[in-house]
């Protein structure tokens, strides 16, 4: 292989020249190598070749005139990493230009412009191509609306490193969590899998195929489903969302000058909770005048200002509804609140916790937008989804802000694949050890849920009934014991087929989009 065989395209004149020059770098490298092998030194000067590197933009010139495809036998690069929320004008155009009529390309990442425009580019040819990723393309909803399009091109996965930390070597050192992964049409055995450990020791292993989700199994993507998947799973819904630019909400101290000038709004003034809150403690407040009279509402000043306010802040909105709503003010933008106890799951929680605190509040608590809620959840419900298998659940399929856990309604939760029957002795073991959780949790006064939940300062006691309930919920499953967190997705991903595959003929188009 020489330097010459080498073609690559760069946006910018600069670090187009300085590519050429590593590539000769690298060249020399590989040549001592060699020579420190063979005992013979192999040497290329003075320099008469050199890898071609044409300035451009990659997603907007034909890779056909830098190497036609019949001349390539690999591709690869390392894209930008940017999100959705974070492309520019140009990107966003460049999106628009490579997804043209492509349904849900509106939240893919920047990187995805790369496989497609590889996967045109590589058409009826037998070429390997490969990408540093941004992890984001194996977790949430872009998986089955990116991967479906991709599956539709004949696309397999042939190889992949999983997640693992990117350390730039530019000024600033931007540390990001990245995947490689490698595909092509017809993928030919063997298939690797390249695993990470929380150091970053790498495992691998040779496997039959590789999911989205960068698993072993079938080509199996989870869409968006408007309620679970397992019949006789309870419902969860979003909280409610206040809509009023922070006029309903209180403080501690807010709360009790209120109460000294207004004792009549004692029963309008509730506990707003919302993820953030659960989590650290945190007493926050809100005017809850659901029932309120008008007379009420005009009964105290403070309340008429900040209705007003509210009001004000709805009209100036340049959404049709919000403008609606200013007519009341005194009402939240959408009231998804309970009647009944209810369970409550953090919108946001941090990857490092090994489960995701939930737990029971009053009704008389109105839970916040950054919340999800189940109403009249059982403690069997508490108990699975405080469990590893529904972790195993959550640390493949879901979204990622940052890498903290972004938990939806829609792909992790109604996706999740329930025990289909569990006979009553075995959930009555998983109601014990659920009971045992919160009972433990509650013996820790004084402490925060994410005090508790911290991987470096769980109390034993704690950790020790959570592995009990993870036992409990197993046994749900099946009787032989899981043998890590890979048997455990790989069983709910198998499980995940069963449930969705009846649903294809009939409801595929509620389902948005079949499943390959």
């Amino acid at each position: 292989v020489d330097v010459d065989q080498m073609y690559g395209i760069e946006i910018e004149e600069w670090p187009a020249r300085i590519a050429e020059v590593a590539m000769w770098l690298i060249d020399h490298q590989m040549n001592e190598r060699v020579g420190e092998v063979f005992g013979s030194p192999v040497l290329r000067l003075p320099l008469k070749k050199s890898a071609r590197i044409v300035v451009g933009n990659a997603l907007r010139i034909d890779w056909n005139e830098v190497l036609p495809a019949a001349r390539c036998s690999y591709v690869m690069g390392n894209p930008p990493f940017v999100g959705k929320k974070e492309q520019n004008a140009a990107q966003k155009a460049d999106m628009a230009l490579i997804w043209q009529g492509v349904e849900g390309s509106g939240t893919f990442d920047y990187v995805t412009c790369w496989y497609r425009r590889a996967s045109m580019y590589t058409k009826g040819r037998e070429i390997t191509a490969a990408f540093v990723s941004t992890n984001s393309i194996c977790q949430g909803e872009q998986v089955g609306l990116f991967w479906k399009h991709m599956f539709a091109e004949k696309i397999e996965i042939q190889f992949a490193h999983k997640t693992f930390g990117w350390m730039s070597e530019a000024k600033g050192k931007a540390h990001v969590h990245v995947v490689i992964i490698g595909f092509r049409r017809n993928a030919q055995p063997p298939r690797v899998l390249h695993e990470y450990d929380a150091k970053g020791k790498a495992t691998t292993r040779t496997v039959r195929s590789i999911n989205p989700y960068l698993v072993e199994g079938d080509n199996i993507v989870v869409l968006r489903a408007d309620k679970p998947i397992s019949q006789g799973a309870p419902i969860m819904t979003k909280g409610s969302e206040v809509t009023d630019n922070g006029h309903l909400l209180l403080s501690s101290a807010e709360r009790a000058q209120l109460l000294k000038d207004c004792p009549g709004m004692v029963k309008f003034v509730r506990r707003f909770t919302g993820g953030e809150e659960f989590l650290n403690g945190l007493s926050r407040y809100c005017l809850w005048l659901r029932d309120a009279s008008p007379r009420v509402l005009r009964s105290c000043k403070e309340v008429r200002l900040r209705l007003e306010a509210v009001r004000d802040f709805r009209r100036s909105s340049r959404k049709q509804r919000t403008r609606g709503l200013a007519d009341t003010p005194y009402l939240f933008g959408e009231d998804r609140q309970p009647e009944t106890r209810y369970l409550l799951v953090p919108k946001i929680s941090s990857e490092r916790r090994h489960y995701i605190p939930i737990g029971f509040l009053p009704p008389s608590f109105i839970a916040s937008g950054s919340a999800l809620v189940v109403p009249g959840a059982s403690y069997f419900d508490f108990g699975m989804l405080s469990s590893e298998m529904h972790m195993a659940w959550v640390r493949y399929v879901c979204g990622r802000l940052e890498m903290r856990y972004q938990y939806s309604v829609n792909i992790v939760y109604n996706n999740f694949p329930w025990p289909r029957k569990p006979t009553a002795k075995q959930k009555a073991a998983v109601e014990t050890a659920a009971r045992h959780v919160l009972e433990v949790r509650k013996s820790f006064k004084g402490y925060t849920l994410a005090e508790l939940y911290d991987p470096l300062s769980m109390p034993k006691p704690l950790r020790e009934a959570h592995k009990r309930l993870d036992r409990a919920v197993d046994r749900c499953y099946r009787s032989t014991p899981f043998n890590g967190e890979r048997s455990r997705v790989e069983f709910l991903f198998d499980l995940y087929q069963q449930l969705t595959a009846p649903l294809l003929p009939t409801e595929k188009g509620r389902r948005r989009g079949k499943r390959v």
